[in-house]
């Protein structure tokens, strides 16, 4: 294992992202997935540029009343996915506000993608595309649309962050330093050479 990166996946209640996530990581799309209560997470690992990235992904519970506990979970995060769903035009409204939460706790230089979820919904689609892809330019984020249902650029958008992440450590170990470090929550990073302490925080709680 060369590197682990933390990446937070973000958003109202709804959206979709649990599912993303569970696409991602195993390829699967369950029907009956129920609001995720708290935080949870899941791993997987993938290759850039043949070094072996581990990314850790918190998936956050959207609704109001778990705002408090789930961004102490952005702190050290390099990567996120902030989502909404294009049918349903409040979840793009409240993308700032979690764009906001998201600046003020996770690494000041993460990467960071704004994404539709549920482009196999078009036909009930009230966030156009354009408005999405102008927030995120505006933002300096990246963008796509995405559906967990047929799988449509889900893998993309998670490696696109990687990517970007991954080339920031690059950079950073080819600057001059010895030893660049990265701290990722609990986990450290030195150069290319991992050092892992296991303290990481639990999930208070999960869905069912």
């Amino acid at each position: 294992m060369d590197y682990i990166f933390k990446m937070v996946v973000i958003g109202d209640s709804g959206v979709g992202k649990s599912q993303l996530l569970e696409r991602f990581s195993k390829n699967e799309f369950n029907i009956e997935c129920r609001a995720t209560v708290g935080v949870e997470f899941q791993t997987k690992s993938i290759f850039i540029e043949e070094k072996l990235i581990k990314a850790q992904i918190w998936d956050t519970a959207g609704q109001e009343r778990y705002r408090a506990i789930t961004s102490t979970y952005y702190r050290g995060a390099l990567g996120a996915l902030i989502v909404y769903d294009i049918t349903n035009f409040p979840s793009f409204q409240q993308v700032p506000r979690w764009l906001n939460d998201l600046r003020a706790y996770a690494h000041p230089n993460a990467a960071i993608m704004l994404v539709g979820n549920k482009s196999d919904l078009d036909s009930m689609r009230s966030v156009p595309t354009e408005d999405g892809r102008k927030y995120a330019e505006k933002e300096g984020l990246l963008f796509l649309e995405t559906s967990a249902l047929d799988s449509t650029n889900v893998e993309k958008a998670f490696t696109m962050v990687l990517e970007q992440i991954y080339r920031a450590a690059r950079r950073k170990s080819l600057s001059g330093d010895a030893q660049p470090t990265l701290v990722l929550g609990s986990l450290m990073l030195k150069g290319t050479k991992l050092d892992v302490t296991e303290n990481q925080p639990r999930p208070s709680c999960c869905s069912a």
